[in-house]
């Protein structure tokens, strides 16, 4: 995966919540990869009703916007698509973590079961069969 440009950057995060989505389910889908935050565990937030949720982004360089503050210990780690379909999402699903889809320092992503994170990228990848 090339890495992502200053002038795409501004442009991808500029997009409405709805529309990181496509370009995550897409991008990810295509290069087979999707990106979150590690420190001797996964970095999560929490949603307005206090329930965890797990953030993605489709590239490193979205993700390590977000290694400040309480996240500053925290590094983008790589998660292979077979990986966050066949093991991590179905752990999150069973403990009731929801996904965060592309959140950005200005404004949050889309928050979802991980089964409909799932359906959404199999979607994607059978279009690439």
């Amino acid at each position: 995966m090339k890495p992502v440009n200053e002038r795409q950057f501004r442009n991808v995060v500029a997009l409405a919540a709805p529309e990181r989505f496509e370009h995550f389910v897409k991008v990810v889908a295509d290069w087979e990869v999707a990106w979150a935050l590690w420190d001797d565990g996964w970095a999560l937030m929490e949603d307005d009703q206090a329930r965890q949720v797990f953030p993605l982004w489709p590239a490193r360089e979205y993700a390590e916007v977000h290694c400040t503050g309480e996240w500053a210990s925290y590094e983008p780690k790589e998660i292979s698509l077979p990986d966050l379909l066949d093991r991590l999402l179905p752990q999150f699903r069973e403990k009731g973590v929801l996904s965060g889809i592309f959140p950005t320092p200005g404004g949050r992503g889309v928050t979802l079961p991980p089964e409909q994170l799932e359906a959404a990228l199999r979607d994607e990848m059978a279009k690439y069969e």
